[in-house]
Order: C-alpha cells, then sequence, then structure tokens
C-alpha cells in the first residue's frame, strides 16, 4: 500500500503527538487545528488542499475490502464513544447552544446505530439467460456541508454511512461550529490510521466559507454532494448540477386526540421538545390539542418541567428572540430566529421576560392561535406553542399549514388508529412519531437505524451508507445459472 506525501505528513504527526502524550481528557481553550496540542488530522487550509487529500485517500480506500472498512467504522465507534463527552462539551461551548448531556447522548446514539457496511447489499437475479448482480458502488470523493446544531454528530454520522460505501469525504462545516466539526475529522482520520487505513480518509478547511464551498461544487474530482443544513444551503447544493443529497428544514407538528394517555403525551412532547434544547430537526415544534383535554395536557407539561407564559407574554417574548425583515420590492415582512437564542436554556428565556425559574423548568409552554409566530416559525428553542382544535380535522388541517409542506417529520398521540392513518396520510412526511418522543423517530429508544442527515427534499428519508453508492450492473449471459 503506498502513501502520497500528505498521508505521510498526517501520519507524522499523529505519530509525534502520540510521543507527547497528547491523548483527549478534558476540554481546554483550543482552536480549528489542534486540541490540547495534538494536531487534527486532515484539516487543510484550502479546499484545494482537502481534495487532494481525500482525492488520494479515496485510491486507498478503493483497493481495501469491505472487512477493512468495517474495521475502521469499529474504531469510529470506539472513539466516538469514548470522546463523546469531550465533543458535547466543545459543542457546547463553542455554539453556545444545547445541553453538555443530551449532547453525549446523541454521540452515543450515532455511534451505536448508524449503520456500517451491512447495509451495503448486493442484489442478484438470475434465469435462462444467465446471471446478472447489481452492487452498491462509491461515488468516490463526496462534498458535504454540515450545520452547527448537529455538528460533530452529523461529522461522524456521515462519516461512517459514506465510508462504508467505500468514500473518501470533504466536509466544509457550518463555521460557528468549526472547531468540533474538525475535532470529529480528527477522530475519525485516528480512527482510519488505527485501523491501517490512510490518514485523511475525511478532511476539512480551517475556515470553511461559502467560497470554498463553491470550490467544492465545481470540482469535477467531488462525484456527489450532501447538505445537512437550511433552506439556503440545501438550494445551492441542489442547484450544483451533481448528485446532490439535500437535507432540510422541517417544523414538526404534534396531534393530541381526547384518545391519548394524556399524562404520557405530555411527558413525551416535553422530553422530546426539550432535547438537546429543541435543535433535532425532528423535535416538537407546536401542539394542537383537542378543547376538551388541552387544559390537562397543558397542566401535566408543566408537572414535567414546562413554565406556563400567557399569549402576551408569548408576543413579548417573539419580539426577541426573532427577527423581522422587510422586503424593500413587495413590503412583505417575514420572520426568522435570531442566532443569539436558538438552543439555549428555557431558564434564559423566562429571564428575558422578567421571571425567574430554577434548572427544572426545560420548556415554556404558551396557548395561542394558529397563525402566532411560535406556530408558524421553526424556532430550535424549548418554546412551545399549543393550540386548541375542535377535532381530528381542524387539527389535521392546521397541522399541515403549520409544517409548510416541508415533508420533515410530524407527531401524534392517540389511540384511534383511525385518526392516526388519517393524519400519516395527509401529512407526507418522511419521519412520523406515535405515541412517543419525537427523538423515537432516528432510533433513540425504539426501533430502526439513525442519522442527522434526514433526506425530504431529495427523497433518501433517513440516510445510511446505501444513500451515498450508485447501483452497478454485472452481467454473465448464459453462465452460472445451475439449476
Amino acid at each position: 500500500m503506498e502513501f502520497s506525501q500528505n498521508q505521510i505528513d498526517s501520519i507524522v504527526q499523529s505519530v509525534v503527538a502520540q510521543m507527547q502524550g497528547t491523548t483527549p481528557t478534558s476540554a481546554p481553550a483550543y482552536d480549528s487545528t489542534q486540541y490540547n496540542g495534538r494536531q487534527y488530522l486532515g484539516v487543510y487550509a484550502t479546499m484545494e488542499e482537502g481534495i487532494d487529500a481525500a482525492a488520494d485517500s479515496y485510491k486507498v480506500i478503493r483497493n481495501m475490502s469491505v472487512e477493512q472498512r468495517e474495521k475502521i467504522i469499529t474504531e469510529i465507534r470506539k472513539l466516538t464513544r469514548a470522546e463523546a463527552e469531550i465533543m458535547a462539551k466543545l459543542g457546547v461551548e463553542e455554539t453556545k447552544m444545547g445541553r453538555v448531556e443530551h449532547k453525549t447522548l446523541k454521540h452515543i446514539l450515532v455511534a451505536d446505530k448508524t449503520p456500517g457496511t451491512e447495509d451495503i447489499q448486493t442484489e442478484a437475479q438470475s434465469g435462462d439467460g444467465g446471471l446478472t448482480l447489481v452492487e452498491m458502488a462509491p461515488f468516490g470523493i463526496i462534498g458535504a456541508i454540515t450545520p452547527s446544531t448537529n455538528p460533530s454528530e452529523t461529522v461522524i454520522c456521515n462519516s461512517i454511512a459514506m465510508i462504508a460505501a467505500g468514500n473518501a469525504v470533504v466536509f466544509n462545516p457550518h463555521p460557528g461550529a468549526i472547531k468540533v466539526s474538525n475535532y470529529a475529522v480528527d477522530l475519525v482520520n485516528r480512527a482510519s490510521l488505527a485501523a491501517g487505513g490512510p490518514a485523511s480518509l475525511v478532511c476539512s478547511m480551517v475556515k470553511p466559507t461559502m467560497q470554498t464551498a463553491d470550490v467544492m461544487y465545481k470540482d469535477p474530482r467531488v462525484r456527489m454532494l450532501v447538505c445537512t443544513g437550511g433552506p439556503g444551503v440545501v438550494k445551492s447544493v441542489l442547484s450544483s448540477g451533481k448528485k446532490a443529497i439535500g437535507a432540510g428544514a422541517g417544523n414538526p407538528p404534534v396531534i393530541v386526540d381526547d384518545t391519548a394517555d394524556i399524562k404520557k403525551a405530555a411527558k413525551d412532547i416535553i422530553d422530546g421538545c426539550t432535547f438537546d434544547n429543541n435543535l433535532p430537526c425532528i423535535a416538537e415544534k407546536e401542539v394542537f390539542a383537542f378543547s376538551n383535554i388541552a387544559d390537562e395536557l397543558m397542566y401535566n407539561m408543566q408537572q414535567n418541567g414546562a413554565y406556563f407564559i400567557t399569549a402576551a407574554q408569548a408576543d413579548e417574548l417573539a419580539k426577541i428572540v426573532l427577527v423581522e425583515k422587510k422586503n424593500e420590492k413587495t413590503g412583505k415582512i417575514t420572520y426568522s430566529v435570531s442566532r443569539d437564542w436558538v438552543g439555549r436554556d428555557a431558564k434564559k428565556f423566562a429571564a428575558a421576560l422578567g421571571i425567574e425559574v430554577d434548572d427544572s423548568v426545560r420548556c415554556l409552554i404558551c396557548e395561542v392561535e394558529e397563525d402566532h409566530l411560535f406556530v408558524q416559525t421553526e424556532l430550535m428553542m424549548p418554546i412551545l406553542a399549543v393550540v386548541r382544535v375542535k377535532d381530528i380535522d381542524e387539527a389535521i388541517e392546521k397541522a399541515v399549514r403549520a409544517e409548510h409542506g416541508n415533508r420533515h417529520s410530524a407527531h401524534m398521540h392517540s389511540k384511534n388508529i383511525e385518526n392516526l392513518s388519517k393524519f400519516a396520510k395527509a401529512i407526507e412526511t418522511t419521519i412520523f412519531v406515535k405515541n412517543a418522543p419525537s427523538y423515537a423517530g432516528i432510533g433513540f429508544g425504539a426501533e430502526g437505524h439513525t442519522t442527522f442527515t434526514i433526506a425530504g427534499p431529495t427523497g433518501e428519508g433517513l440516510t445510511s451508507a446505501r444513500s451515498f453508492t450508485r447501483k452497478r450492473r454485472c452481467v454473465m449471459k448464459d453462465m452460472f445459472h445451475i439449476i
């Protein structure tokens, strides 16, 4: 096995770091190129250098067996479990979003439930005309955009799946989470080295920008693009002219009807919407509750860490956490979330209203009308609006409008199979969770694999290794049909 100069340099850096005893143990000050004195593997000054290194690594992984790829993935899982809390702390420190204990759980979830090479399956068809095989082949170099909300989790999840499929990867992480993202890139490369793989199997930038992303889009060696982020960046990837997977925004509604176990529904909804301070795109964002159980539901929410604010207080809070923008040509006013408030703790929102609460308060809830900004805007904050409805038809009509056609995620608490089926058909979301917290939809405490790249716009759904492959057909005419 031959190595390029980039790979040799990376190996030397890694060995020197290990000799200096720079194994991570805590969370000191750090930058986007090193941690605790250990220089990151696979982090380059320019996108061109990153793509060069990924190209070299792809040549290596193409000559590795599936078993060898699985050894790398096993090592990634091992290091992710061991360093989950470190990445959680670094992520909260850098982005100021989310909760360390929940981010730790998300990393462990990624380590345990992201499919590996077992997801790559060969199809075979035989008959009088011989044998035909259809195999899942790698694209080559994949260019990936990752978010600030689930940064290192997405890097590791994508890396496991893309490596399982036989690809090398170059990341252009969100600039607001570059330090922890590059920590994850380094972790994957340390795992690769430990398992006999290349030192820059996944690559990243010292300073990612829209310009470095544009270089990635245009380089002919990058055969596939994968974006986990907001509508703007997803649109840019889908406009690239290349095969692209887009994981876009959502505004997941939850319906509670009068057949539900109300106490359980209240706890599940608060558990789901407060997980990592509502950063996951699948999390409950607004509730449509039957009028005859709405008071009971909100009471039980308050027994599970919610604090009730009035509609007037909700209006006041909206002015703080949302940014108003006016279109100069049309005069139309739109609202977006303030980045200063995304993923913050509930007590900070309460404090903004002059209310002092303790750490037991996980969420602010309010009762408002359907057209309220807290219903129609994906907040990614532990703020939950509740809307009263008279029946299932009104609930579905309003929930579908609030979801805005993103077809991402939706949830419902009910024992009425007809109501559950009716909502599922109407909402058309990639994920539909029944009688459980939203995070059950990505396999947390429930069946099914996990991913942090949920591709609704391009149709792949919950991505896994097979999502990052292309099908190749091999035909043997008149032979190997032995019946």
